[in-house]
């Protein structure tokens, strides 16, 4: 994907000159459950600045406004909402996105001074709105955005410009109502089995990446983000990653099909969700995706057959699924999937959102996260 645009926006992480110094010295070393909405607090709670007061002695606490870096790490959540008032505890708590669940109340599409809209005013600065809006089985609130046909029947039926149109028009609706990313298309490979079945276009990856390209230029024609999921491959993984732990085919075998699609879809401004699926000969053993290093590093550097260097931003899935909480509880993955590489850490719920800030902020205090690449994080959400 050498056209996906990065955009790059300066980051207040670092105080002016500090951060040269401080640089260039570490150089040579749909389930949804729903928080109770409480008072939110737009400064670090006291254990938080405990943490910073004993980091201080480093070069790069030194160097950090802890203010500013627990508005940085917020902005790398998206969680989900239940309602209104839910959305706006997620944004006070300084929430880069909201996610638009099939639990969602829909007041919160329709209801002008309680939408999004609003949601965005009290903001007062850049909200990422996301919803899974696929087409067929996988249409959240279709009674209000539309319904369309699956992927697959999209491929089956149309051309690929007349499923960029199709596309086009549900991106208009999702605008409308205030949504600016589409977790869609899915450009996982159909293998005959039914956590993806229909949802993707086609089992041939090239006919999976045509008709795939369509759909994501269509929603980027209308103002919204798409995302290409699940890399690196869920259509052949073993099992569903929302109840248990998956496998796929070894590395060496999703080259030769699973990832096609993800060096063909060349869409400026997509971004890429990074699924929970265990990938054999991919970093470290038993790892799912989404917390795995090398899983991100794959898809940064574009380095399998046919692969180009991707730019754009890394969300994960959501890392309430089973996949992960066998392993760790959601705020812990939260750190642990931001460190890895992604660039937007989702979850279904408010649930544990100032937990997982909090911890956020401690792994890059601690050197678990580093500086730079939380900040390069910080510019691609922002952007």
């Amino acid at each position: 994907m050498d056209n996906l645009r990065r955009v790059f926006t300066p980051a207040s992480l670092i105080l002016g000159t500090v951060v040269a110094a401080s640089m260039l010295s570490s150089c040579s070393q749909d389930s949804s459950q729903q928080a109770a909405p409480s008072t939110p607090s737009s400064t670090p709670t006291a254990s938080q600045s405990e943490q910073l007061s004993s980091a201080s002695s480093t070069p790069q606490a030194v160097a950090l406004d802890p203010v500013q870096l627990r508005k940085d790490a917020a902005s790398l959540m998206m969680v989900g909402v239940g309602n209104f008032d839910d959305a706006l505890f997620a944004i006070q708590q300084g929430a880069g996105g909201i996610f638009i669940g099939s639990g969602t109340d829909p007041q919160i599409l329709t209801t002008p001074g309680r939408d999004i809209a609003e949601l965005r005013r009290i903001a007062g600065r850049p909200l990422s709105v996301a919803i899974d809006f696929e087409g067929g089985r996988v249409l959240r609130h279709r009674g209000i955005l539309g319904d369309f046909p699956s992927p697959q029947v999209m491929a089956q039926t149309m051309t690929p410009e007349q499923v960029r149109g199709m596309a086009y028009d549900m991106g208009r609706s999702l605008f409308a109502h205030g949504i600016n990313v589409n977790f869609a298309p899915v450009v996982d490979i159909e293998a005959g089995l039914e956590v993806v079945g229909d949802r993707a276009f086609s089992p041939d990856p090239l006919i999976d990446a045509t008709y795939a390209t369509a759909f994501a230029q269509g929603m980027s024609d209308a103002g919204v983000r798409p995302v290409l999921k699940h890399f690196p491959g869920h259509g052949r993984a073993s099992g569903d990653s929302h109840t248990a732990q998956v496998h796929t085919p070894p590395l060496a075998e999703l080259e030769k099909l699973d990832l096609i699609p993800y060096g063909r879809v060349p869409v400026a401004g997509a971004g890429v969700m990074v699924g929970h699926m265990i990938v054999p000969g991919l970093g470290a053993p038993e790892t799912p995706s989404t917390i795995n290093p090398a899983a991100y590093q794959l898809l940064r550097s574009g380095s399998y057959p046919g692969g180009q260097p991707f730019s754009g931003v890394i969300y994960t899935d959501d890392l309430t699924m089973g996949a992960v909480t066998s392993l760790m509880p959601t705020v812990q993955a939260v750190p642990a999937a931001l460190a890895a590489g992604a660039d937007q850490a989702l979850w279904v719920s408010t649930a544990g959102l100032v937990e997982a800030i909090d911890a956020t902020v401690a792994a890059v205090l601690e050197g678990r996260y580093p500086v730079e690449q939380f900040q390069a994080s910080v510019a691609r959400v922002a952007g």
